[in-house]
């Protein structure tokens, strides 16, 4: 129970200070009389229960700097909690939306529905190889070259593979014209899209329709064919000949296509001139027709690039419309008939298994391939689809395929701002691949979406339903939601010689104008920080959790949260936050402390609130350190608004339990103080274990008042009667009860309101010492006040009067 000492002690009315005798008088002034505002607020008005035995006094009034890297003093704590700063509006909006996201991604993170292995254990293990290419399921160009042979016949097994159970796509007959009219054909598509199977059955139906004998053949060296007098090695034949895909896969073409912007943007050399490449062409085209030969050439993007500049008009272009993956796991489990029953019945098994889902992700035809021949096979279709949505997979081999910067790039830049708009995200990629690459002459040709397609197939980009960009902008978003996360985490563990490149990158991202992309990036931190928290404590968490600037240690306290959001990691980074709690009264360890308060208020004290309360202990009970005050309160707050109330009242209750004039008890009973007259605002993401009972705009200790009555009344009662936090609380609580408030709406509108107030007011001055008289003295002096009476003053008087 409450005991107040306000006419028992001496002491009562003096601040902590006074009681101190290591720590001098702060300077003081009197107040003005006259001033209303000093009226309003002075709780020791003459005739009030507390005048006879405090004094009016309040602190010397200086400014405060947007950064406290002095002493600070109790009075300005105080100060700062009533009257704010600066920046604290905007730190609390970034706090709210950066924990959202934050929330959002550790949900895909922790979640394993998919079976999928995120982390060092799958990044790292005794199967990956860094070495070497990468090389897709319809891909043979890497078959070991005999030596002397440059073309490799395809054998009767492959050609049946290829064909017996192929999937037409869209435009296939005209493709099949083109070749058969110009005999080379450049068939462009993104990779493991079936441009390979597709090249060979068109190859085929060539040779079928014109009688050719010499069968199908693949080039082992492609730019063999741009050699000056190259023929055809065997005639009435067809020629696969399959490039690379990326900048270096077509370097070699480039100067017979007379195209050097495409591999020059990503910093490739050209090997030969560009001078004669229209003549090479037409000397191509020249020899297959007089050895009765067909020649398709495949890629990606970079080769349609190529086969549209000069020189194009010798041959024909076809890009390739994938085939739909479920079409082709039907023609492989039923061939070219199937009955309804045995459709219906494949239907029901793609659709439990999640393997529809799964080839939406990843719709490469080989994928669909391969999923075929497990069913075919009656084997385990659940774990063949969980092995093809796992991320780590997916990233490994993307990035053993991709290396120019500008894929890097992108793909980083995704992974940190997924669901923003395509303009955002490329300006980002933009400044990384600047950081990943030598310096340009003149700004560098980029189209990130022309490519998106093909080597950037996990990406999508998702346009408004009437598919105008007036409508709004596309939103880049992966296929599947946990590769970002598993990205982020293979090239910072991965790719060591850009790993300082990418951090610096993003922390100019956490100076962007715009707030989500700072918050993302801040998420992105402590995605990083997953791998490796040691690492990352010391490499970039500390010194941005100990900066002067307010956004660096937002973005730290994000990215702990985010860090501690998985078991094996979450002892660890409570252990840092309560060593940066206990730090000393210096300005960097104090910010460090604030740091630790702000992350509790979040993520973490939603999932283990007991924990976030002694950080908050330790980081407000710091001896003659008065500067963590606001943070903790904040804390606090954001604690309450993550439904974890109940938790922060019984921590509360504990550290003024003592009920003196301690720095402890007034830092805990401000921070209550605090926390009631903060209204609540929605948190901007749903999350299904946090109370929403709270009513927007309306404090939440006042909407969720009768759930902790008991605990509300005697922390009220200890702050009415303790100065220098009386102040403080008489407005706050006016603010609660005034018809004229600015949460008097709530007051008014929601039936029973004022019953609850009446029974917190009742609980509050039945408790022993001046409780009572002195409510009533207020009450009345609110329902009289001659410019603000108020009627509900008046009401509650009377329903106090009466029961007490």
């Amino acid at each position: 129970m409450s005991e107040d000492t306000s006419s028992e002690s001496p002491r009562a009315g003096a601040g902590t200070a006074e009681k101190r005798t290591d720590s001098p008088r702060e300077t003081r002034e009197a107040k003005d009389p006259k001033d209303p505002k000093d009226r309003k607020r002075d709780s020791t008005e003459a005739g009030s229960p507390d005048a006879k035995e405090e004094k009016a006094a309040t602190p010397e009034r200086r400014p405060l700097a947007e950064e406290q890297d002095g002493p600070v003093s109790e009075s300005d704590a105080l100060r700062s909690l009533t009257e704010g700063s600066g920046h604290d509006e905007a730190e609390r909006s970034e706090a709210l939306r950066a924990g959202a996201i934050a929330d959002l991604i550790a949900q895909r993170l922790n979640a394993d529905a998919s079976g999928t292995r995120i982390g060092t254990l799958a990044l790292f293990n005794e199967t990956v190889s860094f070495g070497g290419g990468f090389h897709t399921g319809d891909s043979h160009a890497a078959r070991t070259r005999p030596g002397g042979v440059s073309v490799l016949s395809l054998e009767a097994a492959e050609l049946a593979e290829h064909t017996e159970l192929f999937a037409q796509p869209e435009g296939y007959d005209e493709a099949l014209d083109a070749l058969r009219e110009r005999r080379l054909l450049v068939l462009t598509g993104p990779p493991g899209s079936g441009r390979e199977a597709t090249a060979v059955n068109l190859l085929a139906e060539s040779l079928a329709l014109s009688g050719g004998e010499g069968g199908c053949h693949r080039l082992l060296t492609p730019s063999a064919v741009l050699e000056p007098g190259w023929e055809p090695p065997v005639k009435n034949a067809g020629y696969l000949a399959v490039l690379a895909d990326g900048p270096a896969g077509v370097r070699e073409f480039a100067g017979a296509f007379g195209v050097r912007g495409a591999v020059a943007s990503a910093g490739l050399p050209l090997r030969g001139e560009s001078g004669g490449g229209v003549h090479r062409l037409a000397a191509v085209v020249a020899a297959l027709r007089a050895a009765d030969c067909h020649l398709v050439l495949t890629g990606g993007h970079d080769l349609d690039v190529l086969a549209a500049g000069p020189g194009g008009e010798h041959i024909s272009r076809h890009p390739l419309v994938p085939v739909d993956p479920l079409a082709v796991v039907e023609r492989r489990v039923l061939g070219h008939g199937g009955s309804a029953d045995a459709h219906a019945e494949l239907q029901t098994l793609l659709e439990s298994t999640g393997a529809i889902g799964a080839l939406r992700e990843q719709p490469a035809a080989h994928n669909a391939v391969r999923l075929a021949s497990v069913i075919s096979a009656g084997g385990d279709v659940a774990a063949a689809v969980a092995a093809l949505r796992d991320p780590s997979d997916q990233v490994r081999a993307w990035f053993n395929r991709y290396r120019e910067p500008e894929a890097v790039a992108f793909a980083l830049a995704a992974a940190v701002l997924e669901e923003s708009g395509y303009l955002t995200v490329a300006d980002a990629a933009v400044r990384l691949r600047a950081a990943l690459a030598p310096p340009d002459e003149a700004p560098p040709d980029l189209r990130f979406g022309d490519r998106l397609g093909h080597e950037q197939q996990w990406i999508r980009l998702d346009f408004p339903e009437d598919g105008a960009f007036g409508a709004g902008p596309p939103r880049v978003r992966f296929r599947n939601g946990l590769l970002g996360q598993v990205i982020l985490a293979y090239a910072w563990n991965a790719l060591d010689g850009r790993r300082d490149a990418v951090l610096d990158w993003l922390r100019r991202l956490l100076n962007h104008a715009d707030l989500e992309v700072r918050a993302r990036a801040a998420v992105a931190a402590g995605v990083l920080a997953l791998a490796d928290p040691h690492y990352a404590v010391h490499r970039y968490l500390t010194a941005w959790a100990g900066s002067t600037s307010w956004p660096l240690r937002q973005a730290a306290a994000t990215a702990v949260g985010v860090a501690g959001s998985r078991p094996e990691t979450a002892d660890a980074v409570w252990e840092l936050l309560h060593r940066w709690a206990r730090g000393d009264a210096s300005a960097y360890q104090r910010r460090l402390a604030g740091t630790a308060a702000n992350t509790v208020g979040g993520l973490l004290g939603r999932s283990s609130p007991d924990r976030a309360v002694a950080v908050l202990r330790n980081a407000l009970d710091r001896e003659d350190d008065w500067g963590t005050l606001p943070s903790v309160a904040w804390g606090g707050v954001h604690l309450i608004h993550q439904g974890q109330a109940g938790v922060l009242l019984d921590g509360y209750l504990d550290w003024s339990e003592p009920q003196d004039l301690s720095p402890m008890v007034v830092k805990t009973l401000s921070a209550f103080v605090f926390a009631v007259s903060r209204p609540y605002e929605e948190p901007a993401a749903d999350a299904d274990d946090v109370d929403h009972a709270y009513v927007p705009g309306v404090p939440a200790l006042l909407s969720g008042l009768p759930r902790h009555g008991d605990r509300l009344a005697e922390l009220w009662a200890r702050a009415l009667a303790r100065r220098p936090v009386q102040d403080a609380a008489l407005e706050a609580l006016r603010e609660w009860i005034d018809e004229n408030g600015e949460f008097s709406a709530y007051t008014h509108e929601k039936p029973g309101a004022l019953d609850e107030l009446a029974g917190l007011l009742v609980a509050i001055a039945r408790r022993r010492g001046r409780h009572r008289d002195r409510l009533l003295w207020w009450l009345e002096k609110w329902a009289a006040d001659r410019d603000r009476p108020s009627a509900n003053a008046a009401r509650l008087r009377r329903a106090v009067e009466r029961a007490t």
